[in-house]
């Protein structure tokens, strides 16, 4: 592969300013992310004291190897639901590395509410074991909450059962989980540990019941402590729902890394290299992406910044413009990318089927660098098939069995958000950067059309509505529309796996591949391709 040429002058007074532009976008999200991981109420972090516990980042240090990276899913999951009680849905989830393992951590964060499960806990969880299962990859549960948050109740009740059924289908496949349990875990809490093949259960702190010691005596009227009623030495030597006790929480960790490293090494799949660092400074990335998705970019310029020695194989590069199609490596690994360059047309997507399948066809993962408006609209372009073109590569889509990974790196809009393996087309990941925007169409153009829709209706009610009413409404429905294409509404809502700087893209790709790469995808079968 050849070393890819830069059009870019990091010097020029234009790339500082666009540089600076998206630094203040980056800040922005580094604070936002910070306040949910660590801003807590003092009671919380007394209480968690009291009870000589350690906060949940706290556990996740000591159980990864050190100096080892961790991939964490949807930090900003609920971020803006639930009047901001809930960051992260008080779930921690990812991926890491244990005793040499690629490993998925489901980890309750007690530091909030008492790890409450709200609505938007349910689904984060099962993303993150839905990961597991398609990498088959093993499980660490750090159980620690209070189970499902009483005032929302009924969204955490029904989808729940999604995560119990998770963990069964993993035991199916043979794909081993560990519990450590540190807390409490309560009615249907309590079969997350009784689900795993090994349980370890904190002396004192730790237990497992179906009903806590208040619930047993309003229904019985029998009184029992916590340890009788579901301790560590009555689950571990009476009813056999555990299998470890230990004195601390430091202990039960070390269990379970000595556990983790008794599970088999995978073979791994797909074509690997000897990892290069890029050639060109990552870094530049900031001043080559614009803050504003109207502004066009080369997508090229990102590639270089991101596969090893910006080497880059560019698969029919006169054919399809607007998308740009190719190989490279990324730590080492073999991928094929496909990076938008503007509008999807008929050629670009039939470029991007063609692609798709010649990737299939011989084991090569797919990265999709996401900045499109969509396909083309127009007499002329349905004239010539654009929804029939759009549609194979859709098929194509659908037909891939190698891992696809998704980036949003700035807008995301339309059919175009679906081709490039948008959420409903099964990417392994799908990571936003900050400035991104996704929907169903640009901000101005929702604005534009519900603005008019809405006018029309008040006009009807009224023939004289004022201009200042008028604009009022315009004003009110953009901001609305500006709001609900930000990557911090869609990732609150786990539309995405969450938002990352994009100087952590390159290494977000590779542990995500190491993680595929444990299992070799299966042959393609595709659907009908209207010709």
């Amino acid at each position: 592969m050849r070393r890819m040429e830069t059009q870019i002058r990091p010097e020029s007074a234009e790339f500082k300013e666009a540089s600076g532009r998206m630094q203040e976008v980056v800040n922005r999200f580094r604070e936002v992310q910070d306040k949910a991981r660590h801003d807590r109420p003092r009671r919380d972090l007394d209480r968690l004291k009291r009870q000589n516990k350690m906060l949940a980042r706290q556990r996740l240090e000591l159980l990864l190897d050190p100096g080892t990276p961790f991939l964490e899913f949807s930090s900003l999951a609920a971020n803006d639901l639930y009047d901001g009680q809930a960051p992260g849905a008080n779930i921690i989830t990812g991926v890491g590395v244990i005793a040499g393992r690629e490993v998925v951590i489901h980890a309750d964060d007690s530091s909030n509410k008492g790890g409450a499960w709200y609505p938007m806990s349910v689904p984060k969880i099962v993303r993150a074991l839905e990961f597991a299962l398609e990498n088959e990859l093993p499980v660490v549960h750090i159980c620690d909450s209070a189970g499902g948050y009483l005032e929302e109740m009924s969204g955490v009740f029904a989808p729940g059962g999604r995560v119990f059924r998770n963990q069964c289908i993993l035991s199916k496949k043979g794909i081993p989980q560990v519990a450590i349990v540190c807390g409490h875990c309560t009615a249907g809490g309590a079969y997350v540990p009784a689900l795993c093949e090994h349980t370890i259960i904190v002396r004192d702190t730790g237990a497992i019941f179906l009903g806590g010691p208040p619930l047993v005596k309003a229904a019985t009227g029998e009184e029992v402590s916590v340890n009788d009623l579901g301790g560590a030495d009555m689950h571990t030597s009476v009813s056999g729902t555990g299998d470890y006790p230990v004195d601390s929480e430091e202990a039960g960790i070390a269990l379970a890394r000595e556990i983790v490293g008794t599970f088999p090494r995978r073979p791994r799949a797909f074509d690997w290299a000897a990892p290069e660092d890029p050639y060109y400074d990552p870094a530049e990335i900031y001043g080559i992406v614009p803050t504003d998705y109207r502004v066009r970019f080369d997508m090229r310029e990102v590639i270089a910044r991101i596969v090893d020695g910006s080497r880059f194989h560019e698969y029919q590069p006169n054919y399809g413009t607007t998308l740009v199609t190719g190989y490279a490596r990324i730590w080492g690994c073999k991928v094929g990318i496909l990076g938008n360059n503007g509008v999807l047309f008929n050629d670009s997507s039939l470029k991007a089927a063609h692609f798709i399948q010649l990737c299939n066809q011989t084991g090569t993962p797919l990265i999709f660098l996401q900045n499109t408006t969509g396909y083309m609209i127009g007499r002329e372009y349905e004239e010539r098939g654009i929804t029939k073109d759009g549609a194979k590569m859709l098929m194509a889509q659908a037909g891939s069995e190698v891992p696809k990974l998704t980036v949003l790196t700035s807008g995301a809009f339309g059919a175009g958000y679906y081709g490039m393996c948008g959420r409903a087309w099964d990417p392994r990941l799908l990571m936003s950067w900050p400035n991104a925007q996704m929907g169903v169409m640009g901000p101005e153009q929702a604005a534009r059309t519900l603005g008019d829709v809405k006018l029309a209706q008040m006009r009807r009610d009224d023939p004289d509505l004022s201009e200042e009413s008028v604009q009022e409404l315009r004003d009110r429905v953009r901001a609305k529309a500006e709001d609900e294409t930000s990557a911090y509404w869609f990732t609150s809502r786990l539309y995405d796996d969450g938002i990352i700087d994009p100087l952590d893209t390159r290494n977000m790709l590779g542990i995500a591949l190491c993680c595929a790469a444990g299992v070799a995808p299966n042959a393609p079968h595709y659907g009908v391709f209207r010709m």
